[in-house]
């Protein structure tokens, strides 16, 4: 299979701020909160080849930050991105390209270790690649997001020397498609890929679980919400009319979906594991 997903464990954030304006007696039917209002949610990353070349799409959230940090987020599961990429059949040695859909700390803490007091890219021999736009914003960010861009998560793979800036023109990818997005943060990218025939979108956090197609289904995180609004209907909408298959990075339960327009709006049509639709 040249494409699957890998589970790298299970992190806690706010029900009221993964729905936004959503109101609570709606949004804990679709993931119930526990007792200090936190769901949990999936660091869910994904791993293909073509030619040769093994890219990773985001990398979980790591191990290298304190217990006070981490003790905010309640990790839990089984599951970790090396132990998932081992169970795979590779090693860190052989990812040959990382793509970071963008740098909040939840989808790039697993791209850079600690080796004692130093830091260092996980995998040696991997280009990292992430939107110039948004690089900018994460070295310079904005006090809404300043806490989710954690210099030690960003820094290191510039100066590793392994980072290089995505463009239409070098992205080593022929079968795959960047949808670069602006309203959860500046220049997210989303990668389509063309897989036995279907099309297959990793929707990072644009649409983060299958709790969050319907529209005004929208995180509090985001910095741009209406143009998020915005993106969801353009990508939902192309979705259901070539029945493309979509990817939740963070929803614990459902992997990938279809979805079709329906009297309410679009709605999922089918869901399950990625395996099930390829």
């Amino acid at each position: 299979m040249p494409l699957q997903t890998l589970d790298t464990g299970l992190f806690k954030l706010d029900g009221g701020a993964m729905f936004g304006v959503v109101p609570k007696p709606l949004w804990q039917k679709l993931n119930p909160p526990d007792e200090q209002n936190r769901c949990s949610w999936a660091m869910r990353c994904l791993l293909y080849e073509e030619a040769g070349q093994l890219l990773l799409v985001d990398t979980g959230i790591g191990d290298k930050q304190d217990a006070k940090f981490f003790g905010h987020y309640d990790l839990h599961g089984e599951d970790s991105l090396l132990r998932s990429i081992r169970a795979a059949g590779y090693d860190v040695a052989d990812i040959t390209d990382v793509l970071l859909t963008h740098l909040h700390f939840d989808h790039v803490g697993g791209a850079v270790k600690r080796n004692g007091e130093s830091l260092a890219p996980v995998f040696p021999n991997a280009t990292y690649w992430v939107h110039p736009d948004h690089w900018n914003w994460a070295i310079h960010p904005n006090p809404r997001e300043k806490a989710s861009f954690l210099r030690e998560n960003i820094l290191p793979l510039h100066e590793s020397g392994q980072l290089k800036f995505l463009s239409e023109n070098i992205f080593p990818y022929a079968d795959t498609y960047l949808l670069y997005v602006d309203g959860h943060t500046e220049k997210m990218t989303l990668p389509i890929f063309q897989v036995n025939g279907r099309r297959v979108a990793y929707m990072a956090d644009l649409i983060p679980s299958s709790g969050h197609v319907p529209l005004p289904y929208i995180m509090s995180y985001d910095v741009r919400p209406l143009l998020t609004m915005d993106e969801k209907k353009n990508v939902l909408q192309q979705a259901a009319d070539e029945n493309w298959i979509l990817v939740f990075e963070h929803d614990p339960v459902t992997e990938a979906a279809t979805v079709e327009m329906t009297e309410k709006g679009i709605r999922i049509k089918e869901q399950g594991k990625l395996t099930e639709f390829l």
